[in-house]
């Protein structure tokens, strides 16, 4: 195989803007041979480009090698398993799914087929400053990990945005909210960068800002095997928001915010200055770092490039979608929580979560037209 020919399931805002970058000849290697689009009003016509009413025509109709998904939240895991089982590789829009349930048979799925490529578009992941955080905190150079804030508030919506579409910011239509929509980028990042907590209590919003019935409000606590903890705070509601991220290690202070990471190293790890010092008030040396203009990396267009060159050339994936269970879960915790006002441990029930999304789905009393 020379090219990979993709057909793309799904062609509303996201789905039309990966279908631009290909037939544009932004991804090397990458042919857009057929679109799945049930609205009509929507379907494109595009040179060289078969389009199906529905997924399942374009799966066995034999013209795509790969499919990318990029339908609404809740048709996720269900298209993916079809795409699997079609032999076909996948490339499969955030979330992985809506509840951790769903997602587990899909990862159950991929695993039985390991030939078959099966990527997530997670592309915070190609950011430079992220990546460099990640290398900082893995290689070990700033020690261990004692505390991390998270704030995100820079995920602004107005009243009009949620009120564009009939789905938008329902259980029925989305799965959840700020959580599942917007901040399913930042969790994966968390748990990229820090690894899984092994329980959560959070305290959710519902319809804070807006009209809606999902959270557009968090606040979230979060605790680890080895004693580290961590906060996440986001919102859409605020205005002017923040994005400050900041860990705490033994070895000193990490910080991303506004494009510039700083990074202040203790010429002493702070567990060791605290045994050997003699001094009653003196805090360790420190050393300052700022790392600016690294850009922010390919994002949607090098996670193509990347799925590509994974089916071509069997290169590591930069996001495997089986990892995209773990923000889920953690999405899904959190909502948990707060449901339950309970701290939730890791792993999560997954029935138990299931039950209670379905609850919220059948009491649901949004009626949008």
């Amino acid at each position: 195989m020379q090219r990979v020919r993709l057909g793309l399931i799904g062609y509303g805002n996201m789905g039309a803007g990966h279908a631009a970058q290909v037939v544009n000849g932004k991804i090397p290697r990458l042919t857009l041979t057929a679109v799945a689009e049930s609205s009509p009003t929507r379907q494109p016509s595009l040179s060289g480009v078969k389009v199906f009413a529905e997924p399942a025509a374009l799966l066995k109709s034999g013209l795509v090698d790969a499919v990318l998904i990029a339908t609404p939240h809740p048709t996720h895991a269900s298209l993916a398993l079809a795409a699997l089982k079609a032999g076909l590789h996948v490339l499969l829009e955030k979330p992985f799914a809506v509840h951790k349930a769903e997602a587990l048979q899909v990862v159950a799925a991929a695993k039985r087929r390991p030939k078959q490529v099966f990527g997530a578009v997670f592309n915070q992941r190609t950011d430079p400053y992220f990546r460099k955080i990640r290398d900082l905190i893995r290689g070990g150079s700033f020690g261990a990990v004692q505390r991390i804030n998270w704030t995100i508030t820079n995920w602004f919506r107005p009243e009009a945005y949620y009120q564009s579409g009939g789905w938008r910011a329902t259980w029925a239509g989305e799965g959840g909210g700020l959580l599942l929509n917007q901040c399913v980028h930042n969790l994966d990042l968390l748990q990229w960068l820090a690894g899984m907590p092994v329980r959560v209590r959070a305290h959710c919003h519902f319809g804070r800002y807006h009209d809606i019935e999902v959270e557009d409000d968090v606040s979230a606590y979060l605790e680890y095997a080895d004693g580290a903890h961590a906060t996440f705070t986001a919102s859409t509601g605020e205005a002017p928001g923040i994005n400050r991220l900041e860990i705490a290690a033994d070895g000193g202070r990490i910080v991303y915010e506004h494009d510039v990471l700083q990074l202040v190293r203790n010429a002493t790890p702070a567990s060791v200055f605290s045994r050997t010092s003699r001094e009653l008030f003196l805090a360790p040396g420190t050393t300052e770092e700022k790392l600016l203009g690294l850009g922010h990396g390919g994002q949607h267009s090098e996670i193509l490039t990347n799925f590509t060159a994974a089916i071509l050339d069997g290169v590591p994936l930069i996001a495997p979608a089986v990892e995209g269970i773990h923000s889920l879960e953690l999405a899904n915790a959190m909502l948990l929580s707060a449901w339950t006002e309970k701290t939730v441990d890791l792993p999560l029930d997954a029935a138990l979560y299931e039950k209670w999304l379905k609850r919220k789905i059948a009491g649901s009393k949004v009626r949008k037209k």
